[in-house]
């Protein structure tokens, strides 16, 4: 039986810790952000759970292996965040002893996804301001999807169908401008008919109300522009600036005229 010491204890502790936080970054790659503003709190709580877990069940080992054996087993315990997302899709036959063993975790794990996802909504809802006109969303979409195909690569681009969003966007958006601009229902009816992003039973219901029907397409446009600017924040370029409309971000300075 092996003695214990507190150095042994810092060190499997510490690279416990470490070895959760990689895994767990692993788990979120592509997903979103394990230590944004929404989800801080339960990242650094999976990440102590974890470590600690993953540490005493080493230190406990410890006493009857050997204690390098006993550290190393603490720095990879928690490579199970990791593999347990890799095996998620897989079909499993699930004990009740590893369901009551894993609750704990599969349900900060399960609050942490919603978690990220409200920060990756509040990023991109940031992007889009409803005050725009049509034109001004479409320009919007086009210097977004130019920056975004800037810094995704081939593969990622065609994964995350960012060409595909900016079409669909362009097409809506163009019905949208020609009922703005009074256009005749056949007009309207002939645009919807162009694209198979606007040929669908859901906008001919509202032929008889153009108004409302300028009304979805521009709502449907915004969400495909909050899904395209997505994918730019799971796939970690959150620098992305916020489009200004030329517009309005000249600033006219009128000149002081000096008292008589």
């Amino acid at each position: 039986m092996q003695e214990v010491t507190p150095g042994q204890v810092g060190l499997t502790v510490g690279l416990a810790m470490v070895s959760a936080i990689g895994f767990l970054l692993l788990r979120c790659q592509g997903k979103g952000r394990p230590f944004g503003p929404a989800g801080r709190r339960l990242a650094v709580a999976i990440v102590m759970l974890t470590g600690l877990v993953s540490a005493s069940v080493a230190l406990v080992g410890g006493i009857v292996l050997d204690q390098y054996l006993s550290t190393l087993l603490g720095a990879v315990a928690p490579s199970g965040l990791w593999f347990s997302q890799v095996r998620a899709g897989e079909p499993e036959r699930r004990t009740v002893g590893k369901e009551m063993a894993t609750f704990w975790l599969v349900s900060l794990l399960a609050r942490l996804d919603q978690a990220m996802a409200e920060d990756q909504r509040v990023w991109c809802e940031r992007r889009v301001d409803d005050s725009w006109s049509v034109y001004e969303l479409s320009l919007a979409a086009i210097r977004y999807h130019e920056r975004i195909c800037d810094r995704l690569a081939p593969e990622q681009r065609r994964r995350e169908r960012v060409h595909a969003r900016l079409e669909a966007i362009e097409r809506r958006l163009d019905v949208a401008a020609l009922i703005e601009d009074g256009a005749s229902r056949s007009k309207v009816v002939t645009a919807l008919g162009g694209s198979r992003h606007t040929k669908l039973a859901r906008y001919e219901r509202y032929l008889h109300d153009l108004t409302r029907l300028h009304g979805i397409l521009r709502h449907d446009a915004e969400n495909d522009l909050l899904r395209l600017l997505a994918s730019a924040y799971r796939a970690g370029h959150r620098s992305l600036p916020r489009y200004v409309p030329p517009s309005r971000s000249r600033t006219v300075i009128e000149p002081v005229s000096p008292h008589p």
